[in-house]
């Protein structure tokens, strides 16, 4: 179920030039009000290894969606900040994207399915700290 939900939003994800992985990292540094965050903070935020953000933030940077700043709390790290054409490239993906997930998912299930899988999705994510 996710792999045919997924396989679906990343063909529509890539009409607009952006991989999935490219919309998780833009949405997830978005969720912040100034759109930055620390590469360790973030790759625990998305579950990547900070060295699978680190590669994939440099192929972002090199489209100018992120920059890296220097981390002033720790001289070892970075912040990853989304860059305004970052921010552009967002807002013009996501109406696209909800409608996306929406197509492949949601408006295919019931109320009663819908609700099911949040009480399941509620169930499985309550022990993710553990991990």
């Amino acid at each position: 179920m996710v792999t045919a939900v997924q396989v679906r939003t990343a063909h529509d994800l890539a009409e607009l030039g952006l991989s999935e992985p490219d919309y998780e990292v833009l949405s997830t540094l978005s969720e912040h009000e100034d759109g930055t965050s620390t590469l360790h903070e973030q790759a625990a935020k998305m579950g990547w290894s900070r060295s699978r953000l680190s590669r994939h933030a440099s192929r972002m940077e090199a489209r100018e969606l992120i920059r890296r700043a220097p981390d002033p709390a720790d001289g070892r790290g970075c912040l990853l900040v989304l860059t305004p054409t970052g921010w552009d490239t967002l807002r013009d993906a996501a109406p696209s994207h909800v409608a996306s997930v929406r197509r492949h998912f949601v408006d295919r299930l019931a109320p009663d399915e819908l609700a099911a899988l949040g009480r399941i999705a509620q169930k499985l994510s309550a022990d993710r700290d553990g991990l």
